[in-house]
């Protein structure tokens, strides 16, 4: 079985990254081979500063190695450094209707927030299907929201399958249905487009600051309290045990426990579950030639695999 995710390298992960996706690749890495992209081409879509992106991968290769990514079992790259997946979008853009790519909602989300139209957004998931499928993955752990451009790759595979003959394996979603969404501290999923998001690395007093701007009713501290309805809470659960949860809970319902309170409990599990990952951070700091020594085999490996696709497919669309 081979895995595969990827992650823009957009600004520092957050707990929806690890939650949605980062933490599954962890877990499977002995189930698979397991391929995790840097999104380096993806982020064009949004202009970012070229010194920044630079930076920005840099620091998403060392929150994945910092977080479990065992460059042993998993094979860690850029994406820029297969430019095969370019190609294979352009055929792929060929077999790929229109109509398939303005259903996508996170293009039509997108707009609605005021990003620039741009065909690069528009055909996102086209170059999403390439990247998937160029490396023959068989299952894709991602967020529930991604859900939808994984039918879409599961269609453009088909559609060139029944055209070109069997050249793509279909792939499946992974997603685990309890943190498929993740809530960004304003109540809507956490992502870094909607400014939104904890951090998890990152000073300590920052990281306070972000959890105490944790958006809540008005209710006052003595005042009963729903659970079910708070973004605290929600969050409160994905570091706690099922009875430190209950706990918090029956607090919200007594009365005279207020989202200060709530918010501080959250931080302190927060900083206490990330605390090993932030030792090996400091460590990998201090060794960055390793950092981009697991990259530079990484983007080998995952090249080698995609020239053998790409020779099926030229061979197949009549290129050779």
């Amino acid at each position: 079985m081979r895995i595969l995710t990827g992650i823009q390298p957009s600004g520092t992960p957050h707990i929806g990254n690890y939650f949605g996706a980062m933490r599954q690749v962890c877990s499977i890495q002995d189930k698979g081979e397991t391929f995790i992209f840097l999104a380096d081409y993806h982020s064009l879509t949004t202009g970012p500063d070229p010194e920044q992106l630079r930076q920005n991968v840099l620091e998403l290769a060392l929150n994945y190695l910092s977080c479990g990514v065992d460059p042993q079992k998993s094979v860690l790259f850029r994406q820029s450094d297969v430019p095969e997946v370019c190609e294979l979008t352009w055929i792929l853009n060929n077999v790929t209707p229109v109509g398939l790519l303005e259903r996508a909602h996170s293009y039509k989300d997108k707009i609605a927030k005021g990003f620039s139209p741009n065909n690069g957004l528009f055909s996102y998931p086209v170059l999403m299907a390439s990247d998937i499928l160029i490396y023959g993955s068989n299952l894709v752990p991602v967020g529930k929201d991604q859900k939808q451009h994984l039918e879409i790759t599961r269609d453009i595979a088909i559609k060139f399958n029944n055209q070109y003959g069997e050249i793509f394996t279909i792939p499946e979603e992974l997603i685990p249905e309890e943190v498929a969404i993740v809530p960004g501290i304003d109540g809507q999923k956490m992502s870094k487009s909607y400014n939104n998001t904890i951090p998890i690395f990152g000073k300590e007093k920052a990281i306070r600051k972000t959890i105490m701007n944790i958006v809540t009713d008005c209710k006052q501290l003595e005042d009963p309290k729903d659970p079910d309805s708070c973004n605290v809470v929600a969050l409160f659960k994905l570091f706690a045990s099922g009875e430190e949860l209950e706990e918090m809970k029956a607090k919200y319902r007594a009365g005279g426990y207020g989202y200060g309170h709530a918010k501080q409990a959250l931080f302190e599990k927060m900083w206490s579950y990330f605390e090993p990952m932030r030792q090996k951070r400091a460590e990998l700091e201090n060794n960055l030639d390793f950092v981009w020594e697991v990259l530079r085999k990484g983007g080998e490996k995952a090249r080698e695999e995609a020239q053998m696709t790409m020779d099926k497919v030229r061979k197949a669309v009549g290129l050779r």
